[in-house]
Formats: C-alpha cells, structure tokens, sequence
C-alpha cells in the first residue's frame, strides 16, 4: 500500500497486523504465554513442592549450620539456649513461685524441660515462618520455585534442632529415674504430628508476615502469652482446680499443650495418662490435619503475590 505526499515522494505503509483488535488476553492466548510466576493448581503445586524436596533438606541444613556460626560454642547453643530458659523457669516459678505442686521433684524437672524444649519447637517455627518471604525477597524474586519451599524449609531446621535437643532431653529423663522403655516410640508419632501442625502454623504466618513486616515485632508478645497459658511450667489441672472446668478443658486441649503431654507422657513414667485430656491422640491428630491442610492452601492463594511490591 502506497501514497503519494505533498512533494511528490512515494510513502509506503505497513499492512494492518493480524493482532490488531486483540485484547492482551487474546495476544497471550494466541502464542501460548503465561504470566510470570503465575500459581499453578494446587495438585501441581504439591507436586512442584515435591520435587524440591532435595532443596528443602539442604537449605534447611545449611541454614542450621549457620545459625550460630559467629558464636565460640557453635552447634552446643541449640541444646543450651532451651536448657538456659529451662533453669530460669525452674528458678522462677519452680522454686518460688511453687508451680510443681501435686509433683515431686523427679517429675516436675523432666516435666519442665520437656515443656520448654517442646514448646520451643513450635514458638521458633512461627517466628522463622513469619521472616521466611520477608527475610528471603532476593531469593525469592531471583528464583522460579514454590515459594512454601521457604517456611517448610525453616520448620525442617527447627525440628534438626529440636532433635540435637532430646538427647540432652533424654540423658535428664534418665537423670530423674524414668528408663527407655517401648513408651518411648511414642515420640515419634507425636513430633510427627507436631512437625505437620508447626508447618501449617508457619505457613500461614508466612503469608501473613510478608505483607506485614512487622508482625515479626508483635509475635514475640503472643507466643509469650500461649507459652503461659499452655502449661510448660505448671499443670493445668493442678494450677486451676479452684477454677471453673471449661478453663481447663480449653487450654488443656490447645495443640501446644496436646504435644507437650503426649511426648511428656512417652518419656516419664510417673506422668501417667490420668494427665492426659480424653481422646488426646485425636486431637492431636486433628490439630495436625487441620493446621496442615488450611496453612498450606491458605499459602498457595497468594503465591503470585509473594516478592511484588
């Protein structure tokens, strides 16, 4: 096609393109585009996650070999830190305060350290959840992966940590007069269930914390709060006999309080199931399913949105 301008020159223009009219969505359609990051199916998604599991164990070990790196004791701090807040309790609110009532002394120490190291688990899970996207933007807008990657990685270290800890856990329940026994084994399903609540829990807060940077300010304050009302330091029971019995019920049956009891139960043989809130096992379990489940599909909404803007 050909015109002639005003000074006589012969102008050509180009033939109208066979895009023009189309709607970006229609251009992307045509030649079969994506959009960048864009969130895949959530069985797609579970299965991209798999595939990085081999990523997952790695960053997570190097993670924890770093985290105390700079310090002259090194690895000895994940074992010492819980065992330094366990003394402090026991100072605090053992010695003075009398809050191992109704138990004698070779319970209630093996009792307060396997609250503190168990409760430990979930509170450092959360508190790296909520920094996993926050803390990682570089990582996060450098590399195409599922971003839940992140906070999985981070509960994987702190459950690497916990499980350097339950040797030392283990050499004090010993210390106290309670010996291996098959009891034990229980622990295993029971960190199990914990591992899976703490992802979820981490997960959500993950989500949460990358849009708000300062939630990570505020986390230390309430997981104080649940750590008081979870009995680490106390029993329930005991503590609140004179209170009326939905207290108790209520913050006996919170999850944290539920994995507290059920490892302390395996590992003391003087802390029987009398101790235990009914159907334990169960709610467990279902604490479990249901934090893992809603976390992790709560995450994978906004996976387009992590490390934008």
């Amino acid at each position: 096609m050909s015109d002639t301008t005003h000074d006589g020159a012969i102008a050509t223009s180009a033939p109208p393109s066979p895009d023009d009219g189309l709607t970006s969505a229609e251009l992307a359609a045509k030649y079969g585009l994506s959009v960048s990051g864009a969130r895949p199916g959530l069985f797609e998604y579970v299965r991209q996650l798999w595939g990085r599991r081999h990523f997952i164990l790695a960053f997570s070990q190097a993670k924890l070999t770093a985290q105390y790196s700079q310090a002259k004791l090194g690895q000895l701090w994940q074992v010492a830190t819980p065992l330094l807040n366990a003394l402090v309790y026991y100072l605090i609110f053992g010695l003075i305060l009398g809050a191992g009532r109704g138990m004698s002394k070779e319970t209630y120490i093996p009792f307060l350290v396997t609250g503190v190291f168990v409760f430990t688990f979930t509170q450092t899970s959360v508190m790296a959840g909520v920094r996993s996207i926050a803390g990682n933007l570089g990582l996060v807008r450098a590399l195409h992966f599922p971003r839940a990657s992140l906070p999985v990685s981070f509960a994987l270290q702190q459950l690497q940590q916990l499980l350097f800890s339950m040797i030392v856990l283990l050499l004090i329940v010993v210390a106290f007069g309670s010996y291996p026994s098959l009891s034990w084994l229980l622990v295993l399903p029971a960190l199990a269930l914990q591992f899976v609540f703490n992802v979820g829990l981490a997960l959500i807060f993950a989500r949460m914390g990358s849009k708000t940077p300062d939630l990570a300010q505020l986390m230390p304050f309430i997981l104080r709060t649940w750590m008081y009302g979870s009995g680490v330091m106390f029993s329930i029971p005991v503590m609140l006999e004179d209170k009326p019995a939905w207290i108790a019920d209520v913050l006996m049956y919170n999850p944290a309080a539920i994995y507290m009891d059920l490892i302390r139960f395996a590992l003391i043989d003087s802390y029987d199931s009398s101790n235990l809130p009914s159907h334990v096992w169960l709610a467990g379990l279902l604490w479990a399913v249901l934090l893992g489940v809603a976390g992790f599909v709560y995450f994978w909404k906004a996976e387009e949105r992590y490390g934008r803007g």
